[in-house]
């Protein structure tokens, strides 16, 4: 018996390692977004203070680790074998759903998934316990610590509004003072702005901090460090923020240091040692808390794991050190090697940037009642301020125009990320001095959304996109907290009536879990590093601009081919799964040519300064976009006919098909031919192939009529085949739209390289 207890606790820490893996992949948008967002230094400067962060901040976690243990339930109402499962169910569901919300881009909040799984297994776990004994659902109260699980919720709901208010407050005053061109302002106020932001943070990361650490009960002159930082913090203060001003000046008049530049990377090293700090109990508290009922457990004798009591659990038990610097240094990797927290942190920046681009949210109605609304209640409000007054502050909020719609500028400025950093900082710091599991992720997104909207950056232009960005982020939290309760619930009860055979069966479904996402991941990032290759930048030489667009149209012909090609032949076979896959690939190439469309402004003022050259582009992206169009109106009826189970066409039509698919195999293979060896003199062969189609489809279409009178076929049926035809004129005019377009755009850029 006791071989298995410890196998589930090496089961637990090889969780952990995994949770820790895929939660910092969530959580690394919490302290990179700003710095990545403005840019303010070099990747790898950011990773190394960020990681220093990480490393000591992963220290100071020793007194948070209590949550995991007795925060949620009270230990002493369970076993010993009780408690172990409501652990696995713990770490087996969390390591699934934040992989799962990784994958996608969503930060979610990893506190929150915790504290909802602890109160999801341990009252799934009490329920089955209270019905094995005959008692009443009533005394689940006696095995729940109701008073401080909603404590803990409610702290972590109220950090959202909090946040995002004095996120917004301090960004408002911020931008009020230093303005959009803050350089001036900088040179006469720059190191008290920046002393007050450095000393914030070492007030609250390394002073109230220390307070929950490992090294709290260390002496200093005769006195515990937490005790003697409490009775001097005003003396600490005023000398941090003394010698910071002198510092930041000295370095400006020496090395003309840029100070917001310092304060990014100081403030990213804090608010990654606050998130050390702060969640890391989020990934190995549980584990721990197993191993430590463990130990208990043998150490009482190794009594039946069903008899022995976990009063132990309500004791306070330290933290080894090591253990917690081990698991800093499998944090800092992680936040290197991950792709999956790149993809998090885009999602954080996109929300918060600036410029206009290519929204990745679309608009929802209460993203549309909310900003009509608001515009509507500063129009009344303006009524009452002097217009001298409005103006005076309008000129304070005007932007400085910088490009980052294509991702060659930073998405917001050095102050607005120094802002973003030094808040987030402070609110998460004084949840962890008070040993309150904030949200991380709730505290910075919010910070982050409440200074993008001080400064303007949710303009008519993009506010209901970015509102709509907020709601699903925020409808994600939610969802974590159903899904967290709901799930691991589930596997504590299965484990707890199914035996211990379950056990191992929800561990295999969480491997496959991880590697299915990894893979679908994996499989994302392919494609959209396809993508940036065929993205235009301002480095492009003419040469390479070419070559890009040539590739771009290529392979919207080679889709376009591939897309008709396929459906014709399973709709024909009445395959229904794979004319969906089709669909699929047909939605892929629609979303890809709206993308293009919704860049090509920014794409633009990269390719030339020629107005021709622009024209003839702007030309080649609308055809592209109006192929896709004419795909999507002709698969969509193909699969609703299928999948609606009417009646195939019949054997004639079949055949017209069939013949007309190798016609149409032809036009675009030809097409791509002209295109790869640039062969525009043959495009007049290429119409020829288009015309002699075109004629074919006009005998179809007559063919058609004539069995509509000899009654061979019904009104469904026709309404499907014209339709069929009709796209299948629109896609080839569009091609060939698509060729001369194409044509000109090559030739006038060459012309003038």
């Amino acid at each position: 018996m006791e071989n298995f207890y410890l196998i589930i606790v090496v089961i637990l820490f090889a969780l952990a390692i995994s949770d820790l893996v895929v939660g910092v992949s969530n959580d690394a948008v919490n302290f990179l977004n700003s710095a990545f967002g403005s840019k303010a230094a070099p990747k790898w400067l950011v990773f190394l203070m960020a990681g220093i962060g990480v490393l000591i901040g992963s220290t100071f976690s020793s007194g948070m680790m209590e949550v995991a243990r007795k925060g949620i339930f009270h230990p002493d109402m369970f076993v010993f074998s009780e408690i172990m499962v409501i652990f696995l169910a713990v770490m087996i569901t969390d390591v699934i759903m934040l992989d799962m919300f990784n994958t996608f881009g969503m930060p979610t909040s990893t506190t929150v998934s915790i504290v909802f799984e602890l109160l999801g297994s341990a009252v799934a776990v009490s329920v089955v316990k209270i019905k094995s004994m005959g008692g009443s659902i009533l005394e689940l109260s006696e095995y729940i610590n109701s008073e401080k699980a909603l404590a803990i919720i409610t702290g972590i709901l109220l950090s959202v509004f909090i946040a995002f208010t004095v996120g917004a407050l301090i960004q408002y005053i911020t931008r009020l003072i230093f303005t959009f061109n803050y350089r001036k302002q900088m040179k006469y106020f720059g190191s008290i702005f920046g002393g007050l932001a450095i000393t914030a943070i070492v007030y609250f990361i390394l002073i109230k901090g220390i307070k929950g650490s490992a090294f709290a009960e260390t002496m200093i002159a005769g006195e515990k460090i937490g005790d003697w930082v409490v009775h001097h913090t005003g003396m600490l203060l005023l000398y941090s923020f003394i010698f910071w001003v002198l510092i930041l000046q000295l370095l400006r008049w020496i090395f003309n240091i840029k100070i917001l530049k310092l304060i990014v990377l100081v403030g990213t090293f804090a608010l990654a040692m606050a998130f050390a700090g702060n969640d890391l109990v989020n990934f190995i508290g549980v584990p721990l808390a197993g191993f430590n009922s463990f130990k208990a457990w043998v150490a009482g004798g190794a009594a039946s794991p069903d008899e022995f009591t976990m009063e132990m659990l309500a004791g306070k038990v330290g933290t080894p050190t090591f253990m917690l610097a081990i698991a800093g240094l499998i944090m800092i990797v992680t936040l290197i090697l991950s792709r999956k927290a790149q993809s998090v942190v885009s999602t954080s920046v996109d929300l918060s940037r600036q410029s206009e681009g290519s929204e990745r949210f679309s608009s929802s109605l209460a993203a549309r009642v909310i900003v009509r609304g608001t515009t509507k209640f500063n129009r009344s409000l303006s009524r009452f301020i002097p217009s001298p007054l409005t103006r005076s502050i309008q000129t304070r909020f005007k932007p400085v125009a910088y490009d980052s719609a294509g991702g060659d500028g930073p998405a917001f400025d050095k102050l607005r990320a120094s802002v973003n950093l030094v808040v987030a900082s402070i609110l998460i710091a004084i949840g962890t001095s008070l040993k309150l599991p904030l949200s991380t992720t709730y505290v910075t997104f919010m910070v982050a959304m409440g200074t993008s909207l001080s400064d303007g950056a949710w303009d008519r232009e993009s506010a209901v996109y970015r509102v709509s960005g907020v709601f699903s982020v925020i409808g994600g939290w939610f969802l974590t907290a159903i899904l967290a309760f709901t799930v691991s619930g589930i596997i504590a009860s299965v484990i707890m009536l199914g035996g211990k055979f379950m056990i191992f069966v929800f561990v295999a479904v969480a491997i496959f879990m991880v590697i299915r996402t990894h893979m679908f991941f994996k499989k994302r990032s392919q494609e959209d590093s396809i993508e940036d290759e065929e993205t235009i930048t301002e480095k492009d030489e003419t040469e390479k601009v070419m070559e890009k667009t040539i590739k771009q149209v290529s392979k919207s012909i080679i889709l376009a081919n591939n897309i008709y090609d396929e459906s014709i032949t399973h709709f024909l076979k009445e395959k229904r799964t794979k004319l969906k896959d089709a669909l699929e690939v047909k939605d892929s190439l629609n979303k890809k040519s709206k993308k293009k469309k919704n860049k090509v402004l920014n794409t633009l003022s990269k390719i030339s300064e020629n107005v021709d050259s622009g024209h003839f582009y702007v030309q080649l992206v609308d055809y592209q976009r109006e192929m896709a169009h004419s795909l999507n109106f002709l698969v969509e009826p193909l699969y609703e006919h299928l999948d609606n189970h009417h009646k195939p066409f019949i054997e004639e039509q079949a055949v017209e098909f069939e013949k007309l698919k190798v016609e149409i195999d032809q036009f675009f293979n030809f097409a791509l031919s002209i295109v790869k060896d640039n062969k525009f003199d043959e495009i007049e062969d290429l119409i020829k192939i288009r015309d002699k189609i075109v004629q074919s489809l006009e005998k179809m279409e007559i063919a058609q009529i004539k069995r509509i009178k000899a009654k061979t076929v019904n009104t469904r049926n026709s309404v499907l085949f014209f339709n069929t035809i009709t796209e299948t004129k629109n896609m080839l005019l569009h091609g060939i739209n698509l060729m001369k377009s194409h044509r000109d755009f090559i030739t006038i850029t060459r012309e003038n390289k």
